[in-house]
């Protein structure tokens, strides 16, 4: 059964106890949970302060980031490949490949983010023809041009995060967010409003903040990797690499798959809120209160999936079942703890939470039931996000994706728009198709993985 995973430490006989594995977990997760709060709490603060624009401003917000995160998603999977191979190649103490991996690793992320900001720049007439209420489209296009450039220096940013968290190293990248997502905050403020007398651009200044703070966080975060002391046994060089095709493929044959797999989850969200925004302004606002506060406790669980995958690289890299078993299993455990204390969080401070996005109370009525709807999925939410991750461990990616393609695309989407365009259910419709994708998906992730771990030794 599925659930053996919480359970597998009583067949077990590690060398490490469950609570050793606890803070082991807690030790690579709880940088990454942070930096990752760090940087959803930026886009909290950038929908609150819009959001004090009015109810066309926050829609247009919602319209653009629904269009940018598709494509963006798919380069932070990309940039996912480096992470377990690297972690793989440390269990194994095989460290002349990092410098290698690295230096390829940069080279596929920045192509594959200048592609990115061209495909999005060049895909600004299509908001003219889904069917959204005019003012927001001609809000949302500038904006959209905008945080569409911020994702080159962010996959450069990732390049070199997920090197380091490949080497169980996490607190760095964590600052780094922390202090760059406050200066995107100060930013926004200075920009949105105009205050000591800045320009008052409204929503693109959300924009140009996102913009400036991600190009100084490849800066910190490229010279932390590249020039401290620890990792010069490495050979870390960024330069013009001597191309080795089987490195490439094989960062590509992880990185491609994830990048696929963010893409079927995150264009499930991204066409709800399209779906939300043809039958009015005031849904879609409610939908982007809902999928910000919804993203705060998933953004966090990212920290856990993080974990997940550089534990079971590591163990798989040792060929160390009893410790995999231990390490996986106490990961998913953390997963429905955290996810279950936010759900309980959300329930009860729902209309407290969506208070803080807007003024208009048809919109906050709506918000307010849709994260009901949140707190059903909270657990399922986590539970496939580390599933994700433990299999990214065992650089098993194929099957993943068409376990997200299926999931998503061809139960979620469609459900998603006929209970919201043919039914009474309305807006409340997309999640109730959401929370069903996230279940199926769970469900069958958690299956494949324990399939690997029963076959680990085989």
């Amino acid at each position: 059964m599925v659930w053996e995973l919480f359970f597998c430490p009583i067949f077990a006989r590690p060398n490490m106890n469950l609570r050793d594995h606890y803070k082991t977990n807690l030790r690579i997760a709880i940088p990454v949970m942070i930096g990752q709060l760090g940087h959803i709490m930026v886009s909290v603060a950038d929908s609150i302060m819009v959001g004090q624009l009015g109810t066309i401003q926050l829609a247009a917000a919602a319209l653009g980031n629904s269009i940018f995160i598709v494509p963006m998603v798919f380069g932070i999977g990309i940039t996912f490949g480096i992470t377990p191979l690297v972690a793989n190649a440390d269990g194994m103490g095989r460290k002349h490949l990092q410098g290698v991996l690295l230096r390829h690793g940069f080279w596929i992320n920045l192509i594959t983010s200048i592609a990115l900001f061209g495909f999005l720049a060049l895909s600004l007439p299509i908001l003219d023809h889904l069917d959204q209420e005019q003012p927001v489209v001609d809000l949302a296009k500038p904006y959209l041009l905008i945080i569409s450039a911020s994702v080159i220096p962010l996959l450069t940013f990732l390049t070199f995060k997920q090197f380091a968290e490949g080497l169980s190293d996490t607190k760095t990248a964590m600052g780094v967010s922390i202090g760059c997502n406050l200066l995107n905050i100060g930013l926004n403020y200075l920009l949105i409003y105009g205050a000591f007398g800045f320009p008052e651009l409204g929503l693109n200044g959300a924009g140009w903040a996102t913009l400036i703070s991600r190009t100084l966080m490849v800066v910190l975060m490229w010279s932390y990797v590249v020039r401290t002391a620890k990792f010069k046994t490495y050979r870390l060089k960024i330069g013009f690499i001597s191309y080795r095709k089987k490195i490439t493929r094989r960062l590509l044959q992880v990185g491609v798959p994830s990048g696929l797999q963010s893409i079927f989850e995150v264009s499930a969200f991204s066409f709800a809120a399209i779906f939300a925004g043809m039958i009015s302004a005031v849904a879609l606002a409610a939908y982007q209160i809902a999928i910000n506060i919804a993203s705060v406790s998933y953004m966090m669980v990212t920290g856990l999936g993080a974990a997940a995958t550089v534990r079971v690289g590591n163990q798989a890299g040792k060929r160390d079942l009893p410790n995999l078993k231990l390490a996986s299993s106490s990961i998913f455990r953390m997963s429905v703890i955290w996810m279950g204390f936010t759900g309980i969080l959300i329930f009860f401070f729902r209309e407290q939470l969506a208070g803080y996005y807007s003024n208009d109370p048809v919109v906050l009525d709506l918000a307010a039931k849709m994260l009901l709807v949140v707190v059903i999925f909270q657990i399922s939410d986590g539970l496939q996000n580390v599933a994700l991750g433990a299999l990214r461990g065992f650089t098993d990616v194929r099957i993943p994706t068409f376990i997200t393609f299926v999931a998503y695309w061809l139960i979620t989407l469609p459900l998603a728009y006929y209970l919201s365009q043919h039914t009474a259910f309305g807006s409340m419709g997309i999640w109730y198709a959401l929370a069903g994708g996230l279940t199926i998906s769970a469900a069958m992730l958690l299956y494949r993985f324990r399939m690997l771990l029963v076959n680990f030794v085989k």
